[in-house]
């Protein structure tokens, strides 16, 4: 058995736990975990500082998930995006591939809870009718493999999935969504990026959400995949008491680079049932991302974004930047709130039904005409005319 599948039996993952470990009262400590099942393991449990403090809110269980709030299990309506159980087909060109419903912490914010630790949901016996989904849709060149975490699966297991995927000609890009680097990088082994820089090429998207998360540990885990050529990616979070501070972001930020990961998506959290007590307005949001632009380099400035509720995909949001039009100058403020004029470039004349086309419309509802020149016809003489 390797280090951490150990780490992982050692883990809190009972009501009975929490009474032992935290002082929970027994009835709420069940009900927690029959609303979504704990699990923290002792790495991830080593980093809490302080009750209440940013590791301790993402990981222990709190009374207010029990709270009614009206908000729905499925906000991103996956279920209804999903052709076959193991499958989500939102976008045109790419799938997200359910293979485990095991995760080494179950996050308290998560936003696939109706799904997550229930093998019933997420299970083994559904990647065929997943590989055979992707197969049989040659439009789909990118997979996005997640679940619960696919790291939770056998080096075998996993090379199984991915050997299976690589052998379907269109399939381009396969990426892992996994929070192993964030929370058990003991699973990132030697012998796990030997297996995956076979299936070249392939990204892993991770997910760390505090500063405090990397650790030597994590910074080891996520340059080892680095070294062998998988480019790492974040997504964030954006969660109230968590990381809902400006200098809190941009540390994160900084720290990701320095551990080589490219900070990805800034999520706004969704409208989860029983996590809206993680929930800020988008205003923090967007103060966050204008007091991170142009005070550090651009590869540290996430997408911040919404997963629009009812799998409408996600929808980026930016500060205001540009402020008007003077003519043809676009007047702008840079990040000093300094204002300046980019004159434009004038546009052609345009009937205005042309012009209210190409303003609102992505593509023509009917093919364009094709212009018909009239046909030569040959005189006595020999010429054309």
């Amino acid at each position: 058995m390797e280090l951490w599948q150990e780490m992982l039996r050692a883990s809190v993952d009972s009501g009975k736990d929490l009474v032992e470990r935290f002082g929970f009262d027994k009835e709420l400590a069940d009900k927690l975990n029959t609303l979504f099942h704990i699990r923290i393991n002792p790495y991830y449990l080593s980093l809490i500082r302080y009750q209440g403090d940013p590791i301790w809110l993402q990981c222990i269980p709190d009374a207010k998930e029990l709270e009614e709030d009206n908000f729905p299990l499925d906000p991103l309506n996956e279920e209804g995006d999903s052709p076959v159980p193991s499958i989500t087909h939102r976008y045109p060109d790419r799938v997200l591939f359910l293979t485990t419903s095991q995760c080494s912490m179950y996050c308290r914010f998560c936003t696939r809870k109706r799904k997550v630790g229930d093998s019933g949901k997420i299970s083994m016996r559904f990647i065929q009718s997943g590989l055979d989904y992707i197969a049989a849709h040659p439009e789909i060149r990118d997979v996005i493999i997640s679940g619960g975490d696919p790291l939770m699966l056998t080096d075998v297991m996993l090379e199984k999935i991915i050997s299976g995927l690589r052998a379907i000609p269109h399939v381009e890009i396969i990426r892992l969504g996994t929070k192993m680097p964030c929370v058990l990088p003991q699973r990132i082994t030697q012998k796990l990026v030997r297996m995956l820089k076979k299936y070249h090429p392939i990204y892993v998207n991770t997910h760390f959400n505090h500063p405090w998360e990397c650790t030597p540990e994590a910074k080891r885990a996520c340059e080892m995949l680095a070294d062998a050529g998988i480019p790492v990616g974040n997504q964030s979070v954006l969660m109230k008491g968590v990381n809902d501070d400006a200098d809190v972001m941009l540390e994160l930020m900084r720290k990701l680079l320095m551990m080589r990961v490219k900070p990805y998506y800034l999520y706004q959290a969704d409208i989860t049932k029983g996590a809206n007590h993680f929930r800020t307005p988008v205003s923090v949001g967007l103060d966050i991302m204008d007091k991170m632009r142009g005070h550090t380099s651009g590869l540290a400035i996430p997408a911040y974004v919404i997963d629009a509720p009812g799998g409408g995909g996600k929808i980026p949001l930016l500060p205001k930047y540009v402020l008007g039009r003077n003519g043809n100058n676009i007047i702008l403020r840079n990040y000093k709130y300094d204002i300046y004029q980019y004159p434009d470039v004038e546009e052609e004349d345009k009937a205005p039904e042309v012009q209210l086309e190409r303003k609102f419309m992505r593509k023509r509802t009917k093919p364009a005409r094709k212009k018909v020149y009239p046909k030569e016809t040959v005189r006595a003489d020999g010429q054309t005319k």
